[in-house]
């Protein structure tokens, strides 16, 4: 049986990490401070809101919530993230995605200022981790990354897919394994002879959004397993990408759904803003 590798642990971790950097800098007369938007009322958006507004309170972070209506317009998105850019007691904008129809995700994703942009999806701080130049990594993938780095699994040399290729998660998960000399193949629905090229690897991250997508006849023996997709199943519970009772029979390392990858993309959100802080203030 595979060992589980819990984001409950690991994320306890990190913020605990950034909660002692965090008191250390309140020594010196500076407080962090992230403000979060949320448009409209869409109920896992709330839901992942007031757990960013917990992890802010549990590490020493200012949190300020701007819950706008869903019939805000992107003129009025876009002035109050420019206001926040001006505010020196704000070091972190997350805008909550998604967004309502009327709203353009990337003109308002690319207001945010780089250096503000704790979710790394503006295109300046994107095209800095394609050169493995950044201050801010995406939090899912970034969280990704401190799971295997907690298994004492070296990612150098070692084959490495990913299931899918969106531009939060696919693409920059796959640079961050090569970042690490990880060899990478990405994987997607145009992909041929998929489960051959899954079996081959040493590190395997399902990022597709179909329950139960990988199954136990795709994996190696021994392998690294990172769930990366949150879903339902057929009686209403959440599930992953990863078929987790017949996978974790074969894999070295696997990431349960809930309590894996979720968890920890929150953490790194925390470990953006206090870098983003850390930044302002010019602070090594």
């Amino acid at each position: 049986m595979a060992n589980i590798i819990s984001g409950k642990v690991v994320s306890a971790q990190v913020k605990d990490r950034v909660r002692q950097e965090t008191l250390a800098l309140k020594e010196q007369g500076v407080e962090i401070g992230l403000a979060v938007i949320i448009v409209g009322n869409n109920q896992a958006s709330r839901v992942y809101v007031d757990g960013k507004k917990r992890d802010c309170e549990e590490v020493g972070f200012v949190s300020r919530e701007y819950a706008l209506a869903e019939d805000t317009t992107q003129c009025e998105l876009i002035a109050l993230v420019e206001k926040l850019n001006a505010d020196d007691s704000i070091h972190g904008i997350l805008v909550q995605l998604p967004l309502p129809s009327q709203i353009d995700e990337k003109a308002v994703i690319n207001t945010i200022s780089p250096k503000k942009d704790v979710d790394a999806f503006h295109a300046e701080n994107v095209g800095n981790i394609m050169i493995g130049d950044y201050s801010f990594l995406p939090c899912t993938p970034a969280g990704v990354m401190e799971l295997i780095h907690s298994t004492g699994v070296d990612v150098c040399g070692k084959n490495c897919v990913v299931i899918g290729r969106s531009n939060i998660v696919g693409k920059p998960m796959a640079m961050l394994l090569l970042h690490e000399n990880g060899t990478v193949t990405i994987c997607h629905s145009k992909t041929q002879n998929l489960k051959d090229i899954c079996k081959n690897a040493d590190i395997l991250v399902a990022a597709v959004g179909r329950a139960k997508f990988v199954t136990v006849d795709m994996v190696k023996e021994g392998a690294v397993v990172i769930d990366v997709g949150m879903n339902r199943n057929e009686e209403g519970k959440l599930c992953g990408d990863v078929d987790f009772d017949e996978v974790s029979k074969v894999a070295g390392y696997i990431t349960p759904v809930p309590g894996g990858v979720g968890l920890m993309t929150r953490a790194m959100l925390m470990v953006n803003t206090l870098n983003a802080a850390k930044m302002f203030y010019n602070i090594k």
